[in-house]
This record gives C-alpha cells, structure tokens and sequence, in this order.
C-alpha cells in the first residue's frame, strides 16, 4: 500500500479485496461524509460501496446498484444514501432528487458517477478513484479532501 498524508493506493486482487478496501474505510467517517467514488463502468464502484455499506452498519443483502433508482436509502445506526448519478446527462436532472438532504447531513453519502454532481459536488468529501488493471485486479486510490484527515 502506497501511502502519503491524505492519499492511500491499495491494489485489489478480487471483487472481495475491493468489498474489504470499502470496509476498511467506513471506521474512519462521521456522520456528515461524503465518498465520492470514480471509475469506468464495471470498476467496481458498487462492489466498493457495498463493502462500506456493510462495514457501516447496513444488512448486506439489501445493498444494491442503484443505477435504475438513482437513490438507495440504507436503514441503519445512521442512513447511508447510495447515489449513483450514470443515468444523469443534464445537471438540471438533479434537482428532482434532493441530494441537498442527502450529501453532508444526517448521514454518509456515497456517490458513484461523482463528476455529475455539478452544484452538488462537495468541498470536502473522500474521493475514491478506482483503476482496471485487468481480469478482476484494480488500483484503488483514497484521496481525503475533508478539512481533518485519514
């Protein structure tokens, strides 16, 4: 693991490696946190918001992609809002979707497709870029931008 003061590479060997980089990041977020994760599709977005999902206290079995809904809302010691905005093509579609009661409030939000975010995009907010490296290897690069770090 390739690390620095706020950015942290892990390489991922499996889907399971890159469920277990996401729980390994859910003790160090407060209520309020933003994880903003980048990819192409099939990275492994989901597969990594899962693995926080889970960690933070949601049942796994309900943690899915949320690419047709647009919003999950997990139950648990707190709401954890599953954003994935793909479907997006123009900023004005974000209004329908409250993200201002979602990103940076009583929860932890999780947001896939981050760079549609447009108005919504949070200052400070947990980027997660995730690289293919081919077969089911990827790169997983934390970058903390909150004003307190990793």
């Amino acid at each position: 693991m390739d690390t620095s003061d706020n950015t942290r590479t892990l390489l991922s060997q499996s889907a399971g490696d890159t469920a277990r980089a996401g729980a390994l990041l859910a003790p160090e977020l407060v209520i309020g946190d933003s994880v903003l994760l980048d990819g192409s599709l099939g990275a492994g977005k989901t597969v990594f918001a899962k693995g926080l999902a889970i960690a933070l206290g949601v049942a796994g079995e309900g943690v899915r992609s949320p690419t047709f809904t647009l919003v999950n809302i997990y139950p648990g010691p707190f709401p954890v809002y599953h954003i994935d905005l793909y479907r997006i093509e123009k900023p004005e579609e974000l209004s329908e979707l409250g993200l201002e009661e979602m990103i940076g409030t009583d929860g932890v939000a999780i947001v896939e497709w981050p760079d549609r975010l447009g108005p919504y995009l949070p200052k400070g907010a947990i980027w997660v870029r995730i690289k293919d490296r081919g077969g089911d290897r990827r790169e997983i690069t934390i970058e903390d931008r909150r004003s307190r770090k990793l």
